[in-house]
């Protein structure tokens, strides 16, 4: 019987400060729980890091910003919990108007959280959540307290009260196959990174025995890591394009480099 993290073995290797971790990291067992709240828009605007993220925007000057707890209890660098301080934008030319993006979520073209601050307990996440995504993490307290009746986590650093976040029990459960989609920085440059569950990588295999039915090839946008691109080859995608595979250049660096190219060709035949 396949076990549902069969296909993550064997995986990545990276070594950040002189540690190394395998990729992707493998969550078993976990509580999540979070908050989400309206903030003044312009306010949203300047705290993001691209000119071409947007909020999404609610009536009256209003974004959304959001609080996520995560309890990790058994993952493959051990326990640790995490807090992340998230702004839901759009990324492309223009801002979006209405709230459309924010009832589609991943659905919608562009869409992600910006991770605006992320502390985490555990050095170990905190290193490479920063040398592999650019997620700011800092090192910091919490205390989780799960109860039938709530969730809740309290955030503190160097005994200093940040926040406690509380979410009560209730509703309606359902299972969410949509991607989580982040946006971050790392080196200058801004990372998109998608989150998939085998619902939606079942989607992908399907695009590819479909594609090949139609003697069609199939290219993936975004491909920010070395792991996506991994897998995206082991699923069978022809092409990619992220800066997994190489950075943006000015067009006149790529039209320069596509000529060294062709020069090289007609000495070489010549």
């Amino acid at each position: 019987m396949t076990t549902f993290f069969a296909s993550t073995r064997p995986g990545t290797e990276v070594t950040l400060l002189g540690k190394t971790y395998e990729l992707p990291i493998l969550y078993f067992r976990d509580d999540c729980f979070g908050l989400f709240f309206s903030a003044d828009a312009r306010k949203v605007r300047a705290a993001l890091p691209s000119d071409r993220l947007h909020p999404v925007r609610l009536p009256g000057g209003r974004a959304l910003v959001g609080v996520v707890a995560f309890n990790y209890l058994e993952t493959t660098i051990g326990p640790y919990g995490e807090v992340a301080v998230v702004a839901l934008a759009v990324h492309g030319p223009r801002p979006v108007v209405g709230s459309l993006p924010a009832l589609l979520e991943a659905s919608y073209p562009g869409f992600g959280m910006v991770v605006l601050h992320l502390p985490v307990t555990a050095t170990v996440a905190r290193d490479g959540g920063r040398g592999q995504w650019g997620y700011t993490k800092f090192n910091s307290d919490m205390r989780f307290e799960i109860t039938p009746e709530f969730q809740q986590c309290r955030l503190s650093e160097g005994g200093q009260h940040i926040l406690t976040l509380r979410v009560e029990r209730g509703g309606i459960v359902r299972r969410d196959a949509k991607p989580i989609i982040t946006y971050s920085v790392l080196d200058g440059r801004l990372i998109r990174r998608m989150e998939t569950d085998r619902v939606a990588e079942s989607i992908v295999v399907a695009a590819v025995q479909v594609a090949r039915a139609l003697d069609l090839q199939t290219i993936a946008e975004h491909v920010e890591s070395e792991s996506v691109r991994q897998k995206l080859v082991g699923l069978g995608v022809d092409y990619g394009q992220g800066y997994a595979i190489a950075p943006i250049e000015p067009l006149a660096t790529v039209l320069e480099q596509i000529g060294r190219n062709a020069s090289s060709v007609r000495r070489s035949t010549g």
